[in-house]
């Protein structure tokens, strides 16, 4: 008989309109009267998910948590999903999204010994197909969504859906919304029969949702009447891995390949700081887990996995997706910070412990050095530019300047001072920027000398014909002196960039950080332009003589930097260009001062690549990105690549997830005006108008992006590597060691140039170690894991984009292949 399967839930925001503590309380009062429905209501099953809430359940109310635990038992509640909650599923890095699940799973299994095999993320605002990959290792064979509504890219509502590296799940497309209004969920079952008679199976999904409430004794009783009266279709209050189970034996299902994108594009740029912090604490908590393993492995600390764990919660609750794509109210967004600021503050502090342990056996300073010490959390070598402080052993109150310069091993290397963040105008404080090869998995030592020269150095670099013109052998970047934009990039005599490059452009906005009502930002009303020289000083806090508003700041052996001002309306702009003596990557920073109102930001970056295909980072993967001007989401970078020409631009960034692509033209966006947690309701204005409403983002916000070019195969190859080293950046501090313990060599080595060490980690139970490995290319290659000090060597073949996940046995001296979830 064909069957209808009812799935009972209750669409549950911790955060939304809302904050947490109003989240908690709804979760409690909507899971009381879900088990009293279940213990009263034969045949009825509650679905749900979402560790967040349980454990909150689990505090709060402990009694009810036993309740709960029983029906579990007995098969009346159904723990759906096994995530820690629905997070945002395009900005999360492919480590982040593993940890949504391994925590959950765990949790779930502890406390109820189950383990969904369907994972479902009813309202995140789209889908990246990396997703496909993670699913599918860690032991799902099925997935529902809601998002985007109303995609007609689809080839059913149910199908196979295909993510990289081969893999593939069986998912849902929910039609008609995740939830009912009180006392209608039998009409709903009453369109649904109407208009799909012919179906074998199908899926429902009911009960009260966004703040709680679930099923209600009216809708109950109005379903057990419908299920008495319905002959065609066998009506049950089900699961999810009840439908699939129907679905699979239903017979062959239609394929799909690619993203499930896009929808509310608002949100890959909503609340930008959150993004840039969440992006932060992902950084830091990843890299510091990999100091921390080293260490721990070398007996040098007992590995820290409450103080992880608890750092690790903030982040994943983080990710929610109406915290993450800044859909919140104002209060959340603040509360929400201020959760990631404490994972950041956990981070700091263990990252601290690992770098004081690791410096075991460093050699005493000798007399008038200062020691640099570096240690380079990946396996394998990266060379870089450096920057370090430190207080000179007197201050020098002399005209006479105390100029830094660092030697590794005697051998001197290129090395400059540059301003220290401190403003007092003493020679006391260094900052001394120097370019280096860190050996891999391990700390690396410098040595910084003072040399007395009568004055401090000047630039070199200076304006000929309104340009500052910047050339090596490798490299020539030009600065036009009276708009402050780059004219020319060119990377071993191929032009990459058109005139006007990292132009600030705005563009007409709205009050709604969704966007729901487009895929695309437009038109251009403004540019940013250069200051005059009267404005530009008094913009920058200069009393003196007026400064033009193109200036050379830093010159030395290691790179010429470049800064300008520039304004736009109530706003203004000091974009600083960091242009190196060796190699082809510059840096450029942004810091924005916004006051503008339903405008974005975006930075426009011209390249000479018209035919040019647009990719990005995404989980575990590169995604095909839109090329006729529709936003796009990607991860920590986006690259233009032209097959013609044999060559790409890339472009990494620290924090920033949405762009859009059109005619050679990458815009990278920056920042919105929107107003907090309001969307276009019927006819009515998307914001009251008889008062003040704040806007999100207004005031100082700070970028960081590194632009690189090069030959097609070269780009790829390197790009994964370059974005991972300026997100998880090797640690520098000036530190004098004591000369005791034993000094530590390379830890953890890959013997190639391009797989990326996704985690390294203490395993959630159990004494081992996880390695995981990610080929970032798209192509298959061999690389070699060695553990020098326990004797492990390890070839290790991947597919392209393939994850492989390996458990390291110290004791044993073993490294063996494991599951995703290592519980």
């Amino acid at each position: 008989m064909k069957k209808l399967h009812l799935l009972s839930n209750a669409h549950l925001d911790p955060v939304w309109q809302w904050e947490w503590e109003e989240g908690a309380a709804a979760a409690v009062s909507t899971f009381r009267a879900a088990a009293d429905f279940c213990e009263e209501f034969e045949g009825y099953v509650f679905n749900h998910n979402e560790v967040i809430l349980y454990k909150w359940v689990e505090e709060y109310e402990p009694a009810l948590f036993e309740r709960i635990r029983e029906l579990v038992r007995l098969g009346k509640w159904n723990i759906m999903g096994g995530w820690y909650l629905q997070p945002d599923c395009n900005m999360l890095s492919g480590e982040s999204f593993v940890r949504q699940i391994l925590l959950g799973k765990a949790y779930f299994r502890e406390k109820f010994g189950v383990e969904p095999t369907t994972a479902i993320n009813f309202d995140s605002f789209g889908h990246t197909k990396g997703l496909v990959q993670i699913l599918q290792q860690a032991g799902y064979d099925s997935y529902i969504f809601m998002r985007p509504d109303d995609f007609g890219e689809l080839p059913a509502q149910d199908f196979i859906w295909c993510g990289l590296s081969g893999s593939e799940v069986m998912a849902h497309h929910i039609q008609g919304g995740y939830n009912t209004l009180l006392g209608k969920a039998h009409e709903k079952i009453d369109r649904w029969l109407e208009e799909n008679g012919e179906a074998q199976t199908g899926l429902i999904l009911w009960g009260v949702g966004n703040h709680g409430g679930g099923p209600s004794r009216i809708d109950l009783t109005r379903i057990g009447e419908r299920m008495k009266k319905t002959d065609s279709f066998e009506i049950v209050h089900s699961t999810p891995e009840a439908y699939f189970r129907d679905v699979k034996e239903a017979g062959r299902l239609p394929r799909f390949e690619g993203d499930l994108n896009p929808r509310f594009v608002g949100c890959y740029t909503s609340m930008i700081r959150i993004k840039q912090e969440h992006r932060r604490l992902e950084n830091e908590l990843y890299m510091t887990e990999k100091m921390l393993s080293a260490a721990a492995l070398q007996a040098l600390l007992v590995y820290p996995s409450t103080e992880l764990h608890e750092a690790m919660c903030d982040l994943l609750t983080a990710q929610f997706h109406d915290i993450l794509p800044g859909s919140s109210v104002q209060p959340a967004e603040v509360a929400s910070l201020r959760l990631i600021d404490h994972g950041l503050e956990i981070a700091a502090r263990l990252k601290a412990r690992a770098f004081f342990a690791l410096a075991s056996g460093q050699p005493k300073a000798e007399l008038k050095e200062y020691p640099v010490l570096v240690y380079n959390p990946h396996p394998y070598p990266v060379r870089g530019v450096f920057e370090c402080e430190f207080m000179l052993e007197d201050q020098n109150w002399e005209e006479r300047f105390s100029l830094p310069v660092v030697y590794r091993d005697g051998k001197r290397l290129p090395s400059q001072p540059e301003k220290e963040m401190s403003n007092l105008n003493l020679d006391w404080r260094k900052r001394v920027v120097f370019e280096a090869e860190l050996a891999p998995s391990c700390m690396n030592r410098f040595d910084c000398r003072i040399e007395m020269l009568d004055r401090k150095p000047v630039p070199e670099l200076k304006e000929r014909g309104g340009r500052y013109t910047f050339q090596t052998d490798e490299l020539t970047v030009v600065i036009n002196a009276h708009t402050g934009l780059m004219d020319e990039y060119a990377v071993r005599g191929v032009s990459c960039l058109k005139p006007n490059a990292f132009a600030p452009v705005v563009i007409q906005d709205n009050e709604d950080p969704w966007r729901m009502d487009s895929d695309a930002f437009g038109p251009v009303v403004g540019r940013f332009e250069l200051m005059d020289p009267e404005e530009g000083t008094e913009f920058s806090g200069i009393k003196e003589a007026p400064l033009p508003s193109v200036r050379v700041i830093e010159d030395g052996e290691v790179r010429t930097v470049v800064e300008s001002v520039l304004r736009y309306g109530k706003s203004a702009i000091c974009l600083t260009y960091k242009l190196p003596k060796r190699g082809t990557e510059i840096e450029v920073q942004l810091r924005v001062y916004w006051n503008e109102k339903d405008k974005m930001l975006k930075l426009s970056v011209p390249t000479v690549f018209a035919d040019g295909k647009y990719r990005g980072q995404t989980a575990y993967g590169i995604s095909e990105l839109a090329e006729n001007g529709e936003e796009t989401v990607a991860q920590k970078w986006v690259a233009v690549e032209s097959a013609k020409m044999g060559q790409a631009l890339t472009c990494i960034n620290d924090g920033i997830y949405g762009s859009d692509y059109r005619a050679g033209e990458i815009r990278l966006s920056l920042l919105r005006g929107a107003g907090y947690c309001a969307h276009p309701i019927l006819d009515r204005p998307i914001l009251v108008q008889d008062r003040f409403l704040p806007r999100m983002d207004q005031g100082e916000r700070c970028y960081t992006f590194w632009l690189n070019a090069g030959e097609l195969d070269e780009r790829r190859r390197l790009v994964d590597r370059e974005a991972i080293f300026h997100n998880e950046k090797p640690y520098a501090l000036s530190f004098f060691p004591s000369g005791n313990g034993q000094k530590t060599g390379a830890f953890l080595v890959f013997e190639d140039d391009a797989v990326q060490l996704s985690a390294f980690k203490k395993e959630e139970r159990g004494g081992g170690y996880i390695v995981r490995l990610f080929e970032p290319t798209g192509f298959a290659r061999t690389t070699v894991v060695s553990v020098p000090s326990l004797g492990i060597r390890k070839e290790v073949r991947l597919n392209g984009y393939e994850c492989r996940t390996f458990r390291i046995d110290a004791q044993a001296g073993t490294i063996s292949q494991t599951a995703l979830c290592e519980i």
